[in-house]
C-alpha cells in the first residue's frame, strides 16, 4: 500500500553507490515483505480486509514498495515516481472508501518494515553499509512523510469531490421527484440517498423568500422530534420536503397542524402547506397544491396557511380566468362606484363575513351602528343581484370578493 521514496541523495557517490547496492539485495525481499505488511495491517484493522479483497491489496502493496525501495537510490534528477504512485493512491483509497487515518497507517508501517529490512540486510555483514544507512536515515523517513502527505492530500480532495458529486445527484433526484418525474426507481434511490423512507406521510412546505437574510438561522429554528425538513433553494422561493413520521400518532391532520404550528412564527412569509402524500413519488403533487396554498394569500400577507383550509379560495386562484368572469358578473356594479364608497362597502361585508354573519359583531369590528351594518349589505345585495341571505349566493358573493382581492394582489405584486 505504500512505498519509500528517495529525499535527499546521500552526499558522495561513494554512499549513494552501497545504497543502492542494499536496496537491490532487498528486492528478491518483496513477497516476504508485502506479505508482513498485510498481516501487520489486518491485525491493525479488519477495514483494510473489507475495503480490497486481499488479492488486490497484495498487487497494489508489492507494486508500492518496489518503486519505494527502487526510488531510494534511484539517480538524484530521476523522475519522483514515489510521489505520482501515492497520489494516485490516494485517489484510490478515498474511492474505496478506506478510512484516512488507515491510509496513512499502512505508509508508516511500510516505512518501518523496508527500513528494518534494509538494517538487519546489512548490519554485522558490511558496517560501512550500515553507516551508509544511518547518514541516510533522516532522508529516508522524510520521504515517507512526503509520501504520506500526497496521498493524503489527494485522498482529501477526492473524498471533497465525490462529496459534491454525490450532493449534487441527490439534490437533483430530489429535484426530479418535486418536478413530478416519473422513473422507474427513482424514488428508491432517492430514499436510500436521503436516508428517508420511501413510503410514509410527506408534506411539501413553499415558502415566498424575497430576501434571504438569516436564512440559515431560520433552517436551525426549525427543528422538532417527529419532523425531518430537506430544504431546496429556488430563485424567488424555498421548497421544504417534510417527512412527518413519528408525528405523535395524531394522524394526517394533526401532523399538519404540528407542522404549521412549528413554521409559523420561525420562518419567513407567507407560505403554503400541501395535504399530506404517502410517499416520495408524491412529492410533485404535493409542491403544486403547497404552491396553489401560496397564491391564496393575499398581498402583505406573512403567515403560513394550508392547503385544506384554503379549498375555496384555492379554487378561485386556480381558475384566473373563471375567477375575473365571476368578479365582473358579481362585483361589476360595485367596484364600478367612487373607490371611497367602494371600499366602505367591500370592508363592510369583509368584517361580516368574518363574524360569521352577525351584524353586532361586525358593526363592533367596524365601529358604527348594527343598523348601518344592514343599511350597507342591503345596498351590496341590489348592487349585486344577489341575496346574502341565499347560501349559494352568498357563496358566489365571498368568493367574487376573495378573486378581486387576489387580482388586486397579483397586479400591485
Amino acid at each position: 500500500m505504500s512505498g519509500l521514496a528517495n529525499g535527499r541523495r546521500p552526499r558522495t557517490g561513494h554512499d549513494w553507490k552501497l545504497l543502492k547496492e542494499a536496496c537491490t539485495a532487498l528486492l528478491p525481499r518483496l513477497p516476504e515483505l508485502v506479505d508482513q505488511h498485510l498481516r501487520q495491517l489486518g491485525e491493525h484493522s479488519s477495514v483494510y480486509g473489507s475495503v480490497l479483497p486481499y488479492d488486490l491489496q497484495w498487487r497494489e502493496a508489492e507494486e508500492a514498495m518496489r518503486i519505494g525501495i527502487e526510488a531510494i537510490s534511484a539517480p538524484r534528477a530521476s523522475p519522483r515516481r514515489d510521489l505520482e504512485y501515492a497520489e494516485e493512491a490516494g485517489r484510490r483509497r478515498a474511492q474505496q472508501g478506506l478510512p484516512l487515518d488507515l491510509l496513512v497507517h499502512s505508509y508508516r508501517n511500510a516505512g518501518y518494515l523496508v527500513w528494518d529490512s534494509l538494517l538487519e540486510g546489512t548490519a554485522g555483514k558490511d558496517p560501512e553499509k550500515l553507516a551508509v544507512l544511518m547518514r541516510s536515515a533522516t532522508m529516508v523517513w522524510s520521504a515517507v512523510d512526503a509520501q504520506a502527505a500526497v496521498a493524503s492530500d489527494a485522498y482529501r480532495a477526492t473524498e471533497l469531490e465525490l462529496r459534491r458529486r454525490t450532493d449534487e445527484q441527490l439534490q437533483a433526484l430530489l429535484d426530479a421527484l418535486l418536478e413530478g418525474r416519473s422513473a422507474p426507481g427513482l424514488a428508491a434511490r432517492a430514499a436510500a440517498g436521503l436516508d428517508l423512507p420511501e413510503h410514509g406521510p410527506y408534506a411539501v412546505v413553499v415558502l415566498r423568500v424575497e430576501r434571504r437574510d438569516g436564512r440559515e438561522a431560520f433552517h436551525r429554528q426549525i427543528q422538532q422530534a417527529g419532523f425531518r425538513f430537506i430544504w431546496r433553494m429556488r430563485t424567488d422561493c424555498e421548497v421544504g420536503v417534510v417527512a412527518l413520521g413519528g408525528s405523535g400518532g395524531e394522524g394526517e391532520a394533526g401532523g399538519l397542524d404540528g407542522l404549521a404550528r412549528l413554521l409559523d412564527g420561525r420562518c419567513p412569509g407567507p407560505g403554503g402547506i400541501s395535504p399530506v402524500v404517502g410517499g416520495l413519488a408524491e412529492l410533485g403533487r404535493a409542491r403544486r397544491l403547497a404552491e396553489l396554498a401560496l397564491r391564496t394569500c393575499p398581498p402583505g400577507a406573512t403567515g403560513i396557511v394550508r392547503l385544506d383550509r384554503r379549498m375555496p379560495t384555492a379554487l378561485v386562484v386556480s381558475q384566473p380566468e373563471l375567477a375575473g368572469r365571476l368578479v365582473t358578473e358579481v362585483l361589476g356594479e360595485v367596484l364600478a362606484l367612487e373607490p371611497a364608497d367602494r371600499a366602505v362597502l367591500l370592508e363592510t361585508l369583509d368584517a361580516w363575513l368574518a363574524c360569521e354573519g352577525s351584524a353586532g359583531r361586525a358593526a363592533g369590528r367596524l365601529y358604527c351602528h348594527r343598523n348601518t351594518v344592514f343599511n350597507r349589505l342591503r345596498r351590496l345585495e341590489q348592487l349585486t343581484s344577489r341575496s346574502l341571505a341565499r347560501p349559494r349566493d352568498l357563496v358566489e358573493v365571498a368568493l367574487a370578493v376573495e378573486a378581486h382581492r387576489l387580482s388586486q394582489g397579483a397586479r400591485s405584486a
